[in-house]
């Protein structure tokens, strides 16, 4: 089997990420903050040094300011539903995957805010200066990714965090793709609010995630409920990351992010990043030279996560990945991916796009024989 749809979630784990899961689940899974005796302890530490290690990652002085989530999903929509008001204008990307676009549409079907899309150009590359023209008076956020998921596309955040300092507007950023992969600053980048997933790059399990506040801004939590300190309140208690993170929260899961953030820490994100990067070329490059075949996103020679995308000329994207999946077993993601804006940006709405997305543990072996079976799909 080989796997290749890293973008959605990588895999293998490393394999300290299931250690650290089974030993939780072994000997400290007690419930976080809810007491004081050895075990909630114990499992309150694993949540902190997590945290702790997050904040390393994005340069983020204080690690109370990250609130944990189940996903980046939760994330934005903390940060989305919990920051904007009526009256509010939001500027996003045409390249935003539905976690970002959906909670957008929907206050603005409400009538809670003014939405304008920003259009990257036909390769899918997004150039900071076209937000200028949308900024209005009442605009109060940019709401863009840091790479896309279905083009590959880096997007200028730290010009983007410049305009917004500028203008003296809020920046929230999606890093999804780019977390554990290319370096992240959210005081140097202007980076007001920044959603990450634990499963992708950071090489946790499904179900962890978290939201970086900026310590000058107070969001309306997603959530209400127990947070095992201040009981007396009946509302949320004022503290952070408390005031965020109602309910029992998933410390197997967590348990299992701080194994891998401290795997992404031994290894390096810049050994990391040059061996996706290499694969990455010689997949664009390989794609490239197959007649019949076109790819999509940024030109070759330019930075890119490393997502390669791609059609081939008489099939569906469906059918190729079926195909690859039965006859080759190598699994990729094929339809929209989460993201229409993007494929119509790239004019491939209606017939989708088998998208490879490439992890720390494939190799040279796996790449040439994804290129062999396109070639034999192609001819």
């Amino acid at each position: 089997m080989i796997y290749l749809d890293n973008a959605a979630s990588s895999f293998p784990k490393p394999p300290d990420v299931l250690t650290a899961m089974e030993t939780c689940l072994r000997d400290y899974a007690a419930n976080p903050g809810r007491g004081t005796h050895q075990l909630a302890m114990k499992a309150s530490r694993v949540l902190f040094e997590a945290r702790s290690k997050a904040a390393k990652l994005f340069g983020v002085k204080n690690s109370d300011n990250i609130a944990f989530t189940k996903n980046a999903t939760e994330a934005l929509n903390l940060a989305i539903h919990g920051l904007l008001k009526k009256g509010d204008h939001v500027i996003t990307s045409t390249l935003e995957h539905n976690s970002v676009r959906r909670p957008l549409e929907f206050l603005r079907q409400q009538g809670v805010i003014e939405l304008t899309y920003v259009s990257g150009d036909e390769h899918g590359r997004f150039h900071a200066e076209s937000i200028r023209p949308a900024i209005r008076e009442n605009t109060r956020l940019i709401a863009v990714t840091h790479g896309s998921n279905l083009t590959g596309t880096l997007l200028p955040i730290a010009e983007i965090g410049e305009i917004a300092k500028e203008h003296g507007l809020l920046l929230l950023v999606d890093v999804c793709q780019t977390a554990g992969v290319y370096p992240i600053d959210v005081e140097a980048m202007n980076i007001s609010l920044l959603a990450f997933t634990g499963h992708k790059s950071l090489y946790g399990p499904q179900g962890t995630g978290g939201l970086y506040i900026h310590p000058d801004l107070d969001l309306v939590p997603l959530m209400q409920g127990g947070s095992g300190g201040y009981s007396e309140l009946i509302d949320m208690p004022p503290t952070r990351p408390d005031r965020y993170e109602a309910g029992t929260p998933n410390t197997v899961g967590f348990a299992g992010l701080l194994a891998g953030l401290n795997f992404l820490e031994a290894t390096g994100i810049e050994s990391i990043r040059a061996h996706e990067e290499a694969l990455t070329t010689r997949l664009h490059q390989g794609l490239q030279d197959i007649q019949g075949v076109t790819v999509y996103g940024p030109p070759l020679g330019e930075p890119r996560v490393p997502i390669v995308s791609f059609t081939i000329e008489g099939f569906e994207s469906h059918e190729i990945g079926f195909i690859l999946d039965k006859n080759y077993s190598i699994c990729v993601r094929t339809g929209l991916h989460c993201a229409p804006l993007a494929h119509e940006t790239v004019g491939t709405l209606e017939h989708g796009l088998v998208r490879t997305s490439i992890g720390y543990f494939n190799t040279e072996n796996d790449i040439d024989a994804l290129l062999q079976a396109v070639r034999d799909i192609a001819f």
